[in-house]
């Protein structure tokens, strides 16, 4: 069967040569199935040779039908934010335990993804967060899949902010951080903090304090075109993080101001992929019932 992903970008965890072995006989796997291959150039560096082309993830952008990320969650992240801009579909496979994003085994990656390049797979987008701190002019600004999030720097004590969600006064909060997470992220460092777990198929943006002075503070959820302000007023070193990755450390007077990015990341699963089933396995819930055992 005719495959409709032509050309297939191979992109591995940074700097781990346990990848090498996979990403090779994937990379065959596809050339047997007449499919273009392409290799992140980072993950090429990795081997010590290939045949096939390596392309910077702008490159990758331009030219790939599809992209088979190869690591866990947190490379995922990163290359699902890179390669939003461009809406290349992203399949994720993970070497150890099955994660949120990367949730195909590498132990049936063949036969899972020979599947999926026939048709038999299922479509979910989520949505991206873009932030951007607000000094004299934009001072840093990055985009996030999971969540962004203020914190109280190594050491400190509480930092306090002013919060406005589309410019109506919210509340002043002392407390070690808050987190502005997507439903993504709902599983993440929100859910570590008391934040709800939310469906990936909803545009919902969660504000979760961490610690808060006040325990009267509680998880807020807000929809898709809130566009929520965070002025700080006591920094004690306090960093904006988007996605635990890039930072930037914040001033009094700063503004954080964090909105739903008009790009979206578009993961394919196996058709029998199960939100339900994957938070059980991934949360330790109780198995099935007995009629369904």
């Amino acid at each position: 069967m005719s495959s409709q992903f032509k050309t297939i970008a191979l992109i591995g965890k940074h700097k781990n040569p346990d990848i090498v072995a996979p990403l090779l006989s994937l990379g065959q796997y596809l050339e047997d199935r007449n499919l273009e291959v392409l290799l992140d150039s980072l993950t090429a560096a990795t081997m010590a040779e290939t045949r096939y082309p390596a392309m910077t993830i702008e490159d990758i952008g331009q030219y790939a039908d599809l992209a088979i990320v190869l690591g866990g969650d947190g490379t995922m992240l990163n290359i699902a934010r890179k390669l939003a801009p461009f809406k290349v579909p992203l399949v994720g496979i993970n070497q150890g335990r099955l994660g949120f994003l990367t949730d195909l085994s590498i132990d049936t990656m063949f036969e899972t993804l020979g599947s999926m390049l026939d048709g038999q797979y299922v479509t979910e987008r989520r949505m991206l967060l873009y932030v951007e701190v607000a000094r004299d002019d934009v001072a840093y600004d990055a985009l996030a899949l999971n969540d962004v999030a203020v914190n109280r720097g190594v050491g400190g004590n509480m930092i306090e902010f002013e919060v406005r969600i589309n410019g109506e006064y919210v509340y002043l909060l002392r407390s070690d951080g808050l987190i502005v997470a997507t439903p993504t992220g709902s599983t993440a460092y929100a859910l570590s903090a008391g934040g709800p777990i939310l469906h990936p198929s909803l545009d919902l943006i969660t504000l979760v304090p961490v610690s808060p002075h006040t325990l009267s503070n509680r998880p807020i959820v807000v929809g898709p075109d809130a566009i929520v302000e965070i002025l700080m007023h006591r920094t004690a070193v306090a960093r904006v993080h988007s996605d635990s990755h890039s930072h930037f450390d914040l001033q009094e007077n700063d503004k954080v101001v964090v909105r739903r990015s008009p790009h979206t990341v578009t993961l394919l699963h196996a058709s029998n992929h199960s939100y339900y089933r994957m938070l059980r396995e991934k949360l330790g819930w109780s198995g099935l019932p007995r009629n369904l055992a």
